[in-house]
Formats: structure tokens, C-alpha cells, sequence
């Protein structure tokens, strides 16, 4: 019966791509965000706080009504902890009902057993966790040390796919802990990938000759997962290089905040800056044909992978939108540093 399911959503993700195919106008995947708040604080994250209250779930129900107005093929939820909300079985149902995938990002320090049932009821279909390292250190509180317990309840109970991902890059103190990371999720028959860690505007910050090795063969390990559709732009950024290509952030990808408002990615928060409830198709086919000034460096991999069905057609012509009113200053959804790519133009 596990095998079924998740043979179902594979099904449906491939009917998902197939519509990419043949329309433009619609997101292929929307990060939303229903809890900024976490449990805890990893030294190079800037997507979380301690003091937010979760967003009341009839207004996640209405945004999720309005993304699948706009024709939203995958919705993920992500934070924040985003299993720190109360009502979150409640809000994966919703996605289900309205005919959209269901994924979920957490940090996994919440899942137990009754959790992970509570999830599979819900209608989850995908989940990942990131696992920093072995032993927890300064850096972050997500280990394998910590977190294999909630692995292998994953393992045994999950109906929903499950990806394990590690990163690398210069805050990391352990690189090879990626690799064992890598391993343990596939022993316990996960995907895995592996991430880079970017600077606070989504650019990447190099790797060294030592975790470039490492970075190959964590990959490898992943040979089933999404990250090898994408493998040549990895490719480039691990090796100082950029990629040219059309970054389809506001239309292929949106990142809704806790707020509501549409942003191109979590490190572009501010641009374009609208509210979900004001951003219709047009916005979609404007963003679409817009070139995205901080795309050459960009390591968000979900913005890759979402405009990848759009690479050879439709030239962007059009300058990226800057809001005419900013987010405060000290805002968790306070911009990135687009402002200052577009005065380099």
C-alpha cells in the first residue's frame, strides 16, 4: 500500500511537468510559509524568528484557495518550523482538496511516531528534512546524532516520499559529514541531495577543492533524486561558475510569506513584493518574461528545478519589478539585495 501511494504521486508530478509543457501561465511550485517562528536557531539561516505566532489557518485556507486559483501544481510548506503550527494536518488537507501536491520542509525535530500518522492521514506526499552534520556544533542543532531516531520512524511508517538533505560550504566544520549523512538516507531507502550554502542574496559562496570532491560523491549517492535533472548548474556553481539562464521566480516559483505577500525566493523577500490576493496571471506572465538581475549566481535549487520547462522559449525582455513600498527594515520579509544588482545594471 506505501508502494502505491507513492507510485500515485509520481503519476501526478509527471502529469504536473506534462502541464508545464504545454501552459506558461501557471506556478509549477509555491513555497508558503504559515510559520515563521523555529525551534531552533542554525547560525546561517535568515528564515526564522522566535517570537511570530502562527498564521490563523482560515487565512492559509484562502491563500491556498487563491494558488490554486492561479493554477499551483506543487505546494510546499516550509518555515520556520513549520510542525510548530497547530493546525498543520489541517492545512496539508486543504492543499490535498484543492488538488495540489502536498510537500513539507521541517528540521524534524518535532516528528514522532503519532506525528508521522497524523501526516500520512493528512494526505503528505513529500517530505524533507535537512541534516547539517553528525554532532550537533555552533553552527546547527540538526544532526544525525539527534534526528536518526525520527529517521527511522520515517523509514517504517511514512506513506509519503522522504528526501534527506545535507549542505556544504565555508560555514560547514565537518564536510564528510555530508557524505555519511548521504549514506545513512540511502540504508534507510530516502533520497538524498546536497545543498550549498549561499550568502544572504541567494549567491553562492564557493566551495573548496576538498568539499567539491565530497559534494560529487554525496550526489552520486542520490542518483534517484531531483537534484541529478539539474546536475550542469550545480555543476558550474561548484566550480566558481555561473550559469545563464532564465529564472522564472515569480511566475514557475513564487515564495509566499507568512505575511502573504509574493516574493521571488526566500533571499529576494521584497520583489516583487505584492499581495497573493492582488497577484493574478498577468503578474505571472510579466514575471515570466522578466530577467532576474542575481540568476547567474543563484543556488536555490527549487527555482532551478521549477523553471527548467522554460529554458529555451520565451526571451526575458523585461527589467525585474522593484515594489514601490518596501518592508520595514528588520522585517523578516525585509528585501535582499536585489535593489543593489539592478543599480549595477
Amino acid at each position: 500500500m506505501r508502494r502505491w501511494k507513492r507510485f500515485r504521486t509520481t503519476v501526478r508530478e509527471w502529469k504536473m511537468v506534462a502541464k508545464a509543457l504545454m501552459s506558461r501561465d501557471h506556478p509549477m511550485l509555491v513555497h508558503i510559509i504559515p510559520m515563521r517562528r523555529c525551534n531552533l536557531s542554525c547560525s546561517y539561516c535568515n528564515e526564522y524568528d522566535d517570537i511570530s505566532k502562527p498564521v490563523d489557518t482560515e487565512i492559509m485556507f484562502r491563500r491556498i484557495g487563491q494558488l490554486a486559483e492561479l493554477g499551483t501544481s506543487i505546494l510546499t510548506i516550509s518555515g520556520g518550523e513549520p510542525l510548530m503550527h497547530p493546525e498543520l494536518e489541517s492545512i496539508i488537507a486543504e492543499i490535498r482538496r484543492r488538488g495540489m501536491l502536498a510537500g513539507l520542509i521541517t528540521n524534524g525535530y518535532l516528528l514522532s511516531r503519532k506525528r508521522i500518522q497524523s501526516l500520512n492521514e493528512a494526505g503528505l506526499e513529500h517530505l524533507q528534512i535537512s541534516i547539517d552534520n553528525v554532532e550537533p556544533d555552533e553552527t546547527s542543532m540538526k544532526s544525525l546524532k539527534v534526528l536518526d531516531k525520527k529517521l527511522r520512524y520515517l523509514a517504517e511508517l511514512a506513506d509519503f516520499k522522504v528526501n534527506i538533505n545535507s549542505v556544504l560550504g565555508s560555514e560547514v566544520n565537518n564536510p564528510e559529514d555530508a557524505l555519511t549523512i548521504g549514506r545513512r538516507a540511502v540504508e534507510l531507502g530516502f533520497t538524498c541531495t546536497v545543498g550549498l550554502i549561499h550568502d544572504g542574496s541567494g549567491a553562492l559562496k564557493a566551495l573548496s577543492e576538498k568539499d567539491k570532491k565530497i559534494f560529487y560523491r554525496v550526489r552520486d549517492l542520490g542518483r534517484k533524486s531531483y537534484a541529478r535533472v539539474n546536475r550542469y548548474f550545480q555543476d558550474n556553481l561548484v566550480n566558481g561558475n555561473s550559469n545563464d539562464w532564465r529564472c522564472r521566480a515569480g511566475a514557475r516559483y513564487l515564495y509566499v510569506c507568512e505575511d502573504g505577500l509574493v516574493h521571488y525566493c526566500s533571499q529576494q523577500r521584497g520583489y516583487p513584493g505584492i499581495a497573493l490576493k492582488e497577484y493574478t496571471r498577468e503578474d505571472i506572465r510579466r514575471e515570466y518574461l522578466t530577467q532576474k538581475p542575481c540568476a547567474p549566481n543563484c543556488t536555490i535549487s527549487c527555482v532551478h528545478s521549477a523553471s527548467m520547462a522554460d529554458f529555451w522559449r520565451a526571451p526575458q525582455t523585461l527589467k525585474a519589478f522593484v515594489p514601490q513600498n518596501k518592508p520595514a527594515e528588520g522585517s523578516p520579509s525585509k528585501p535582499g539585495s536585489m535593489e543593489d544588482l539592478l543599480q549595477l545594471e
